[in-house]
């Protein structure tokens, strides 16, 4: 079965403002976003792309641009089910804010009972998006052979849910996953069982020196809801 990379969009402008986007529109990459998807061709240059499938939301859709301009022979297709989490209420508000929720505590702790109001359960988002992978994974296949390798621009929570399902780990341990953004995620599919190739690949280990602020948006230990602005 084909090689899946996932490639989380660029850095927002919610990113650094510190607001949870979920699908609200408008959404774009800041400056640093940008030049992050301007750099993802050449970080991709080495791998023979079969397809591109991207989220709907804007920040994805300027992510895969640049690559798409350089390889115009790309098929690019849009899937809603990779969407982002619709965090419902949430959406649009500062993390800040949302750290004295009491939901809050159990998107940490054990988010597969988490469910956002007016919006999807963790457990929704993490159904939707395998399913969209095992789809795909078989019409690449059928489409440009076993060995064929693609790729999905997505965002952080999506991307967190999908390396746990091919993990095998239960939805409850997902937030002990980072991905920055527009870091590239590789898992390769076979008949027996997923392989994670690659995780959270941004060549760029800026994110791992000590910060001046112990803790996140969310609070100290806390995993970032949407998945961080990554290095400063």
């Amino acid at each position: 079965m084909p090689t899946l990379i996932l490639v989380r969009h660029g850095r927002s402008t919610a990113n650094t403002s510190g607001v949870l986007a979920g699908w609200t529109p408008g959404v774009t990459l800041d400056e640093r976003g940008a030049a992050q998807a301007a750099a993802l061709p050449g970080r991709l240059a080495g791998l023979p792309l079969a397809e591109v499938v991207t989220s709907p939301l804007q920040r994805c859709q300027e992510t895969v641009r640049p690559l798409l301009e350089a390889r115009p022979e790309l098929r690019v297709h849009t899937d809603d089910r990779i969407g982002e989490c619709h965090y419902g209420d949430w959406s649009g508000r500062k993390l800040a804010e949302l750290k004295d929720e009491p939901l809050m505590e159990v998107v940490q702790a054990h988010p597969s009972a988490a469910a956002f109001p007016g919006g999807e359960s963790l457990r929704a988002m993490q159904t939707r998006a395998a399913e969209a992978v095992r789809e795909w994974n078989a019409r690449v296949e059928r489409d440009h052979g076993a060995d064929a390798v693609y790729l999905m621009c997505s965002h952080g929570d999506i991307i967190k849910s999908l390396v746990a399902d091919a993990l095998g780990l239960h939805l409850d341990l997902f937030q002990r996953i980072s991905v920055e953004p527009c870091s590239v995620t590789a898992i390769r599919y076979t008949r027996l069982r997923p392989y994670l190739i690659r995780l959270g690949d941004t060549g760029d280990f800026a994110s791992l020196a000590p910060r001046e602020v112990p803790g996140d948006e969310t609070g100290e230990g806390d995993a970032p809801v949407g998945g961080g602005a990554g290095a400063p």
